[in-house]
């Protein structure tokens, strides 16, 4: 194939393009703040188990609790009507000496089920602590979160940006390069990654190898519009000021 010297020329400048497009892809996928995001939300994910365990221990003791203050009130008034019946003065003194003994068990079990009670309070006011302080955390990991957010949402705007300005340059570029040149170009940057590369110093830019003497002085009796291709990589050879041929 045959092409103009400036259209060739051309090529290295769609290249510079392609690696800046490729630039912004990696800087894209390697963003500080995307490792920092994935970091918050194991955090996140963490400080929720622990949270909805806390919330459902505290659960637990909460039901505890009723039913411990459920037994206590059984109790009192079982011995509420035990009193009233005493007080009442109905029944035999065999009955009435039997309340007074049941009056007096029903006290120490109500005290036994009051300390039940007491216990279980503490036990579930240390779960709501518990609960308060991983809500507290869990907050806190959230804000971060949404703090990430904001700065990788800036910091991809920013790549957007400069995407859209390279794309918009490349399309420029590309549309002076005559099309059976630029069909090779992508042909061959799709199968190589590099569609074109200068030759600095008898080195290809696009390998960083330097080209052996053959190659050198296939490219030397080359015609100035004839396009050359690198045995080694496949790419287009642009021959510059700095070739040293």
């Amino acid at each position: 194939m045959n092409a103009n010297p400036a259209d060739q020329q051309r090529l290295l400048d769609l290249h510079g393009l392609d690696v800046r497009l490729a630039q912004l892809a990696h800087k894209r996928r390697t963003l500080p703040e995307l490792a920092e995001a994935e970091k918050v939300d194991r955090r996140l994910a963490d400080l929720r188990d622990v949270l909805v365990a806390a919330e459902t221990a505290e659960g637990d003791i909460a039901r505890e609790q009723k039913k411990a203050e459920a037994d206590v009130e059984q109790v009192v008034n079982r011995a509420t009507r035990d009193r009233q019946m005493l007080e009442s003065g109905r029944g035999s003194a065999k009955d009435l000496e039997n309340i007074q003994h049941e009056l007096e068990t029903l006290a120490r079990r109500q005290s036994d089920l009051e300390d039940v009670v007491l216990e279980v309070m503490e036990r579930r006011e240390a779960a709501q602590t518990r609960v308060a302080e991983m809500t507290v955390q869990r907050d806190e990991a959230q804000a971060r979160r949404d703090e990430v957010n904001a700065a990788l949402a800036k910091s991809s705007e920013q790549i957007d940006r400069d995407v859209e300005a390279v794309t918009a340059e490349r399309k420029t570029t590309a549309g002076v390069i005559p099309e059976d040149l630029l069909a090779l170009y992508e042909r061959i940057r799709a199968d190589n990654g590099v569609g074109a590369a200068a030759i600095r110093q008898r080195r290809c830019d696009g390998c960083q190898l330097e080209l052996d003497i053959s190659e050198v002085n296939a490219v030397k009796a080359a015609a100035p519009d004839q396009v050359v291709r690198h045995d080694v990589c496949g790419s287009i050879l642009v021959r510059v000021a700095e070739s040293g041929l």
